[in-house]
């Protein structure tokens, strides 16, 4: 602990932002990072807590109390190593995970969490600054090959983590560069890609091969790579979204989410696509689904210039405090507030879409929706809707983005070929702490596995599945237990 009364002498506060007027004028992120001073206050809000809770909230077991204390002593160098120690990716996380850590935060139970995640981005940041992130491959290899599919979060923590263990290490990724959804899913406002290459950069200097424009399944036959390699790792991501097959869904002017997403990323990083333009500029839009990619879709909405923005959410608006059916430190389901919202759109809770209706020309003009009630149960969870009678009415757009969620990976092709067998959610099965599917040297990891979930658990998925590989073919592993506390005793 830096400070043993920081916690009492200074108030959460976060970086400033640009202002909103400037900020939707372009794709650059636009959260400043603190000045000096403000960052060892910051830090020093960490308390000597006795047990820190947020090991347990973060997935990854980050050992956070001792990077603030180091951060706080302005130790740059133990602060990136206790960091990196259990996060291969610091700048990813720290840009764009939800954060559950601060939800279990302990100064968290009677005031606001200590702003861990920007930390965490600051560490990262000085830390290239001053060239201490560095290569970490071994010089001794062990001569074992392992393929990785997918180069989202999890495939390249595997990757990472597999390599540092001392095998050849090559990932497979269908589209045109690596990274995933980090490259493709996320907006560069929240996002920009030089972040991705700069990890990639590094993890390239390290061995690891990447070969882009190569789907498993289709230009690379399955049972070849498998033959071909002393173990592989699925992690292609939860990819098939969540449709909403209602009256009207084949009218033009309906697009899932991440098509729209993915190619304005694209166009920000001038990279050719062959699918149709799909625009919001000056058009009304309207945003079904409440979550982070709902959220990434109306900021990009704004940055196009929509003429109006709607977001829907099928649920009732959250609480913005805890109850009692969200005790601390569990993960709460409350309000939130993104800046993408804060740049402009009306929030609709409890409202169901009925039909899509069209012109005589099968393009989009509007849409029927109504009221929604809900019946919950006695831990407060939404169990059953009941529409409001009388709450029908018709809303004017022309553009809908479906952002729902996703269901499961994809089947055809890799999946299928391999006779890989999947759970009743139609995931990969692979019993978590194992990773291994029922097919001899396969292993799954991230949202292939547990489905659709949080950047953080995608990093943590590989790291552990990359041990278990690690085990497979050494009969032991040399590569770090997510138990961090042993794993900070170890090191230090």
């Amino acid at each position: 602990m830096g400070k043993p009364t920081g916690f009492m002498e200074f108030p959460r506060e976060l970086p400033e932002k640009t202002p909103v007027a400037e900020r939707i004028k372009n794709y650059k992120e636009f959260v400043n990072l603190y000045t000096d001073e403000k960052l060892n206050q910051q830090s020093s809000r960490c308390m000597n807590c006795g047990i820190p809770f947020c090991h347990s909230g973060c997935p990854l077991g980050n050992i956070i109390p001792e990077f603030n204390d180091a951060v706080y002593r302005k130790n740059w160098e133990e602060a990136y190593h206790i960091l990196s120690s259990t996060n291969n990716f610091p700048e990813f996380t720290g840009r764009i995970c939800p954060a559950p850590c601060e939800s279990a935060c302990v100064l968290g139970i009677n005031k606001p969490a200590v702003a861990i995640e920007e930390i965490e981005k600051h560490i990262i940041e000085i830390a290239y600054e001053k060239n201490l992130v560095k290569s970490v491959a071994p010089l001794i290899k062990t001569g074992k090959k392992v393929a990785v599919v997918g180069s989202g979060p999890a495939g390249l923590a595997a990757a990472a983590q597999l390599s540092k263990a001392g095998h050849a290490v090559t990932v497979y990724e269908r589209d045109d560069r690596p990274g995933g959804l980090l490259r493709y899913g996320i907006p560069d406002f929240k996002l920009e890609k030089w972040v991705v290459d700069r990890r990639i950069d590094i993890m390239e200097k390290d061995g690891v091969v990447f070969k882009c424009n190569v789907e498993v399944g289709k230009d690379v036959a399955p049972d070849d790579l498998v033959r071909n390699n002393d173990a592989v790792v699925l992690a292609g991501g939860s990819t098939i979204p969540r449709d909403l097959p209602i009256p009207g869904r084949e009218l033009k002017g309906i697009y899932f989410a991440m098509d729209f997403l993915k190619q304005q990323n694209k166009r920000v990083s001038a990279t050719a696509f062959d699918s149709e333009d799909i625009l919001a500029t000056g058009k009304d839009i309207v945003v079904i689904g409440g979550g982070d990619t709902g959220s990434d879709c109306v900021g990009t909405s704004n940055r196009q210039g929509a003429k109006s923005i709607m977001q829907f959410e099928l649920m009732l608006q959250p609480p913005e405090q805890r109850t009692p059916h969200m005790p601390w430190p569990t993960y709460p389901m409350l309000l939130k507030t993104t800046s993408s919202h804060e740049e402009g759109v009306n929030r609709f809770w409890g409202i169901n879409t009925e039909e899509f209706l069209g012109d005589e020309k099968g393009n989009l003009k509007a849409i029927r929706v109504t009221d929604v009630t809900w019946e919950l149960d006695v831990m407060n969870r939404p169990v059953k809707f009941h529409k409001v009678e009388g709450s029908e009415r018709e809303i004017p757009c022309q553009r809908v983005f479906l952002a729902m969620g996703f269901l499961y990976p994809q089947h055809p092709g890799m999946v299928q070929s391999l006779g890989i067998a999947l759970d009743e959610r139609k995931n990969v099965k692979a019993k978590e702490g194992v990773y291994r599917t029922n097919v001899s040297k396969v292993f799954a990891a991230g949202d292939m596995r547990r489905g659709q979930s949080l950047v953080v658990w995608a990093i943590s998925e590989g790291r552990e599945a990359a041990r278990k590989v690690d085990e497979f073919l050494m009969g032991h592993s040399v590569l770090e237990s997510k138990d961090a506390v042993n794993q900070f005793e170890q090191v230090f």
